[in-house]
C-alpha cells in the first residue's frame, strides 16, 4: 500500500446552511466509505499562499497553482486510488482531483 495526494483544484462553495450541510453530509459519507484508507481527510486551502523560486525569490500567491485543497488516502495502486478519488464530494462542486503517489525516501 502507498500513500496518495488527492489534489483538489477549483470547485465552489456553499452559500447557505442548507447547501453546507448536504457538502459536509457528503464529506462524512465519502469519508466513511473510505474507512481505513482514509489517511488524512486534509483541509482546503485559504488563498493566503507563498511562492519560493530556486534562488530563494519569494513572491505573494500560489504561483498559478490553481489548488484549493487536498486529502491523503492509501491504495494499492494508482488506479486504485484514482477510483477512491471519484467519489470525493469536491467533484460535486465542480472540482477536479489530480491524485499523486507519494514514496518513502527516509
Amino acid at each position: 500500500m502507498a500513500d496518495y495526494v488527492l489534489l483538489y483544484t477549483g470547485g465552489k462553495m456553499p452559500e447557505t446552511d442548507e447547501e453546507r450541510a448536504t457538502v459536509m453530509a457528503a464529506w462524512d459519507a465519502w469519508f466513511h466509505e473510505l474507512g481505513g484508507d482514509l489517511k488524512d481527510g486534509g483541509n482546503p486551502f485559504s488563498p493566503n499562499a507563498a511562492s519560493i523560486t530556486g534562488d530563494g525569490a519569494v513572491s505573494a500567491g500560489n504561483g498559478g497553482i490553481g489548488a484549493t485543497g487536498y486529502s491523503i488516502v492509501k491504495a494499492g495502486s494508482l488506479d486504485e486510488a484514482t477510483t477512491k478519488a471519484k467519489g470525493c464530494p469536491v467533484l460535486l462542486g465542480g472540482g477536479g482531483i489530480t491524485v499523486f503517489e507519494t514514496f518513502k525516501v527516509m
